[in-house]
């Protein structure tokens, strides 16, 4: 039943649109009336649709556009603007899977048949319809009007047609209807009623283990709006500094990391001064947790001056080893292979009060000397499964067959990075996916393969302290529904003697 809701490969769109003119009979012609609002959702869909854009990086040009649109006209484009605008997109493509069961169910054809900008204004109402409060007539009425203006009247009927059959039902209904039974058929129905591809859904029960109800609220946070949280970079920054700079029913301390603070609804990180001058920056604590606990773990004998980031872009953990190192007199080597993010990396720790470096280098041919460092951290690249929360579109993107795909870059960094500690010192090995097959099957065939680099395993559970629900050990693997953060792995390795 989830078939539906794939629509890659589609058809290309048609340039062009169809133009409205006047009836040959009944009530004159009325020109489409402009919602800028649901203009701009549509156009970051298009983006993410075809230019494969990043929802998160996108939107925020299109609402800039929007504002500066705006006031060259005199009008206002406000917060509650770009909040509906944010709401739409957001919501649209978390929800994707779900709303193309429904859409497939009220149309004549196959999905794959409907051109791809149509699918989109269809998927935009049926979320208001479903997944807003925004009641049914303006639901439809608001989309039609904008199917008129980026699709023509032609298109914008059909697109009328369908809306009204779906708003005859609410989101229960319409899952009683497309979704399997759950006894029947227990995954392809969690991936039709929390709209994830069946695939994921598998390799995160997988990972996660236990029944239906741990499922339920994992794939439930996947589709909750992510808090932003800030971290106060230490000794540049302090938690009170930046909850300070916000009103006060705008800010929350944070759960585990004692650099955190979230933010409530309606902050903004731009507004803080620390945030605007790179002593704090937005970073998941769940990213903070990992580098806490490469910082805190025991080394064997011998010096704690240098420490690297062997994947630093963007940049966020590297601040923040950063920030540590320079408390007890250490450098960090912040190592990153593509040169646009390397400039991240470097724009993330300039103001650094303790030594560090930049480089452009690739982590698996090492610019350094065997041995060279006291702590390394590699936070390879991944599927991105661990972060479908921010960045939604990821899971309609991957394919089961892409995670073998990182498994020999994974397998390499780690190695590498076993090869540049000394004797005693300590890896992390993290990534932001709890597919199985990227993180402890990738730490168990590097430690297992011959002539491999001696390591013990660390137990990475008491360098988090406070934080519950950490599992077996000696690894830690975080939850979006049990700790409020990113799906972050993290493996501890001590390199031992030869």
């Amino acid at each position: 039943m989830s078939e539906p809701s794939r629509r890659r490969p589609r058809p290309a769109a048609r340039q062009g649109r169809s133009q409205g003119g006047p009836p040959q009979g009944g009530r004159p012609y009325r020109k489409p009336q402009r919602d800028p609002v649901r203009v701009l959702a549509f156009e970051a869909l298009r983006a993410v649709d075809e230019r494969d854009a990043y929802a998160n990086l996108v939107l925020p040009a299109l609402l800039r556009e929007a504002e500066a649109e705006a006031a060259r006209k005199g009008r206002e484009f406000d917060r509650r603007d770009a909040a509906l605008a944010t709401e739409l997109v957001y919501g649209t493509l978390r929800r994707r899977g779900t709303y193309d069961a429904v859409i497939a169910a009220c149309v004549d054809r196959p999905l794959r048949e409907v051109d791809p900008p149509v699918l989109d204004v269809l998927s935009l109402g049926t979320h208001q319809l479903l997944g807003t409060r925004i009641p049914s007539h303006a639901a439809v009425s608001a989309t039609v009007e904008l199917a008129r203006v980026v699709l023509g009247d032609g298109r914008a009927k059909f697109v009328n047609a369908v809306l009204r059959r779906i708003a005859a039902r609410d989101l229960d209904a319409w899952l009683d209807e497309v979704a399997p039974p759950y006894d029947e058929d227990a995954e392809d129905h969690l991936a039709v009623v929390h709209s994830h591809p069946r695939w994921i859904v598998s390799a995160l029960w997988d990972a996660l283990g236990g029944g239906r109800a741990g499922m339920e609220e994992l794939l439930a946070a996947d589709n909750e709006r992510p808090e932003v949280t800030l971290v106060a970079r230490p000794g540049r920054a302090t938690t009170q500094e930046l909850a300070d700079a916000l009103p006060a029913d705008t800010t929350l301390p944070g759960r585990w990391s004692p650099w955190a603070v979230r933010l409530a609804e309606g902050g903004d990180p731009a507004a803080i001064e620390a945030v605007r001058e790179g002593r704090a920056g937005v970073q998941d604590e769940g990213s903070q947790l990992v580098a806490a606990a490469l910082a805190a773990a025991p080394l064997g004998d011998g010096p704690d001056r240098l420490w690297l980031d062997g994947c630093a872009g963007p940049g966020g953990k590297a601040a923040l080893l950063a920030a540590l190192a320079a408390e007890r007199g250490a450098a960090l080597v912040a190592s990153e292979k593509q040169p646009h993010r390397a400039r991240l990396v470097a724009r993330a720790l300039a103001g650094n009060p303790g030594p560090y470096g930049v480089i452009v280098a690739d982590g698996t041919r090492p610019a350094w000397r065997p041995g060279a460092f006291d702590r390394v951290l590699v936070d390879v690249p991944c599927t991105g499964l661990g972060a479908l929360r921010r960045r939604p579109e990821a899971r309609w993107r991957r394919r089961a067959e892409d995670v073998p795909g990182f498994a020999p870059l994974q397998r390499g960094l780690l190695e590498s990075a076993l090869s540049a500690v000394r004797v005693g010192g300590v890896v992390g090995y993290a990534t932001c996916s709890p597919h199985p097959a990227e993180t402890r099957a990738v730490v168990e065939d590097v430690l297992g393969r011959p002539g491999a680099v001696p390591a013990e395993w660390v137990d990475a559970r008491p360098l988090m302290p406070g934080v519950p629900d950490l599992g077996d050990g000696p690894d830690v693997q975080l939850w979006p529904h049990l700790h409020g953060t990113d799906a972050m792995y993290l493996a501890l390795l001590r390199r031992t003697g030869e």
